[in-house]
């Protein structure tokens, strides 16, 4: 086998779930060969360098193998080398790291901690809690 789909080598070396989101991902300019947009049908051969946008970075692979059946996540690496530069996995890292520091207090679900002030608060005292001070 010398040539294969691109949307099909996709989906056998797993870098999409399904056939149709990779075909999807094609329609959207979000797989490209050399910089240029490909649609789903582009035929590849061993030796391409495929770039797949996956927001926030973009993912480059070396076609070594081609493949029509999907294959075990163990074998993947006998048909593709990830050659996606280190820079991309540190914007990944970053922006990690920077979703827990722009999370606004009062926002979203509360923390465990929040929570849990939040039941203390709410609970009704019991007598045993209250103390009187009788000043006869």
């Amino acid at each position: 086998m010398n040539e294969l789909r691109i949307d099909k080598w996709l989906w056998a070396v797993r870098i999409f779930k399904t056939r149709t989101i990779a075909v999807e991902a094609c329609k959207k300019n979000r797989v490209m060969i050399n910089d240029t947009p490909v649609k789903p049908s582009r035929i590849i051969k061993t030796g391409d360098v495929i770039q797949v946008r996956k927001s926030p970075i973009t993912y480059s692979f070396k076609v070594l193998d081609l493949t029509v059946n999907r294959i075990a996540a163990k074998l993947v690496p006998n048909y593709l080398e990830n050659i996606t530069p280190p820079e991309q996995y540190e914007i990944l890292e970053l922006q990690k790291i920077s979703g827990f520091i722009d999370r606004a207090h009062g926002t979203g679900r509360p923390t465990k901690k929040e929570r849990r002030d939040l039941e203390q608060l709410s609970m009704p005292l019991s007598p045993e809690d209250l103390e009187f001070d009788f000043d006869f």
